[in-house]
């Protein structure tokens, strides 16, 4: 019972701030109710049991990624191209193209004409825990998330060259070259 109550909470404070976000002017106020919607859904994953998804909510999403978003916000001072209010050409089509989208996929939901993505585990109570989670990327998953680390590793170090040839005295392209 207690954890129903707490996940219509947590459910209507998601939902709430999710729209929160779109209807907002304030571009600083919509960010807020972004980070307030990413904790709100970190609350729904540690309710689901899945503590290592609530944890990388909080740590990844609404840590490290809104503060980047915040601080680029707060930079440029909320200034945009499009804050006059203009629409972006073929936007309404898009968005009705994704409506239809939206609503077939909830119809199909609803129907029960979709499984589940999640494979079968031998436990599903100890889906999505740290250490379901661990013994994946490191065991079945070994590979890709070494090719991750490395693709990132690599655009580390790109980023560093081509920020210290631009900052470098008399250099007038990237990388030095005329």
């Amino acid at each position: 019972m207690v954890d129903t109550i707490f996940f219509l909470v947590f459910g209507l404070a998601a939902v709430l701030a999710a729209i929160g976000v779109v209807a907002q002017r304030n571009v600083l106020y919509s960010g807020l109710l972004l980070v307030l919607n990413m904790l709100a859904l970190a609350a729904l994953y540690i309710l689901m049991n899945a503590q290592f998804l609530g944890a990388a909510q909080i740590i990844i999403y609404a840590g490290a990624v809104m503060v980047l978003f915040l601080f680029t916000v707060m930079l440029v001072g909320g200034r945009s191209e499009q804050a006059s209010g203009a629409k972006l050409r073929g936007q309404g089509l898009l968005a009705a193209v994704l409506v239809v989208a939206l609503a077939a996929d909830l119809a199909l939901l609803l129907a029960g004409g979709l499984r589940s993505a999640v494979p079968a585990a031998a436990d599903p109570a100890q889906l999505g825990t740290v250490k379901a989670v661990g013994e994946a990327l490191f065991g079945r998953y070994l590979w890709a998330f070494e090719a991750t680390a490395l693709l990132l590793l690599v655009a580390v170090v790109g980023v560093v060259y081509l920020v210290r040839a631009d900052a470098a005295p008399g250099k007038d392209k990237v990388g030095g070259r005329d």
